[in-house]
């Protein structure tokens, strides 16, 4: 039986593994180890005990850290609120944005950080990831999604989703811009991870900005308007489960084709006989922040 001490100590030793198995800029040259075909997972498959157990640790070790986020609020053409993770730490750091699904939408400033996207927001902040890769963590909140929308078809009520960024991530980009300028980021730095809604939202990003994030993390993006190929400049890692009833698996699969096809550098991961739920064994994914955070631009 895996307790969750035990579970909590292999995140560590796994997370340790995965950073000395692949190259980093943040080594100096002389120390930079060959970067490995694809990260290592956390073994066990998906509904093992010790699989589980990295979730529930991760669940215990996050309790609590939702209050470090401050509440913030952003005037553009309209308001945008936001959580913002400050690092104990001095010097240029890096930034994550992070991307809610649909459950987190409003304008009450606590609906982005709770359901499913506690892991998607705690991961970057637990202290034993802030020890080794202390990082900023903005959290902003959309009422109206993260992709552009045009009116409904005839004889529809639904309003279509259209081409051309979206006001939720253009605002959400500006919030980045503003940080950028209010503390000292490093803009070599700087990473985009989400989920379904959020996830095709990191899709969306990366195809409007295409030399802009280090690295991203989509899980269970769905579907929009952009050309995939448009993301393949940025390090992509795809979670998507293969169970998925909400966001079909052949969705992540499709842009993968396409980010492949053009050269772009994209690891996918499926999970058997996961749903639309994916960040839970995404967002524990040992190797996952070290991965994150050894691209820069």
């Amino acid at each position: 039986m895996t307790t969750r001490r035990d579970a909590l100590g292999s995140l560590g030793r796994f997370a340790a593994a995965a950073w000395l198995g692949r190259r980093s800029s943040l080594l100096t040259p002389e120390l930079e180890l060959e970067l490995e075909p694809t990260p290592k997972l956390a073994p066990g498959a998906p509904m093992s005990p010790e699989r589980v157990a990295l979730i529930d640790a991760f669940k215990e070790a996050a309790k609590g850290i939702e209050t470090q986020f401050e509440a913030r609020s952003f005037k553009s053409d309209w308001e945008m609120p936001y959580r913002l993770f400050r690092p104990n730490a001095s010097g240029k750091l890096p930034l994550v944005l992070f991307l809610h699904g649909s459950g987190g939408l409003g304008t009450d400033n606590v609906k982005q950080m709770g359901l499913g996207n506690v892991f998607g927001t705690r991961v970057w902040a637990l202290p034993e990831n802030q020890r080794r890769f202390p990082c900023y963590v903005a959290v902003p909140q959309t009422d109206r999604g993260w992709v552009r929308y045009g009116d409904p078809a005839p004889g529809d009520s639904i309003a279509r989703v259209v081409r051309g960024l979206g006001d939720g991530a253009r605002v959400a980009l500006e919030i980045v811009d503003a940080l950028c300028h209010e503390f000292p980021i490093d803009e070599r730095r700087i990473y985009v991870t989400g989920q379904s809604m959020g996830g095709g939202g990191v899709w969306h990003v990366t195809a409007h900005r295409p030399q802009f994030f280090a690295a991203a993390v989509p899980c269970c993006g769905s579907a929009t308007l952009d050309a995939a190929t448009d993301s393949a400049r940025t390090p992509i890692w795809n979670f998507h489960g293969n169970a998925d009833a909400t966001v079909a698996v052949t969705v992540s699969r499709a842009r993968i084709a396409s980010v492949r096809k053009a050269g772009g550098s994209v690891f996918a991961t499926e999970y058997a006989g996961v749903g639309h739920n994916v960040w839970e064994w995404a967002f524990t994914e040992p190797a996952l922040v070290p991965w994150t955070f050894a691209h820069r631009r």
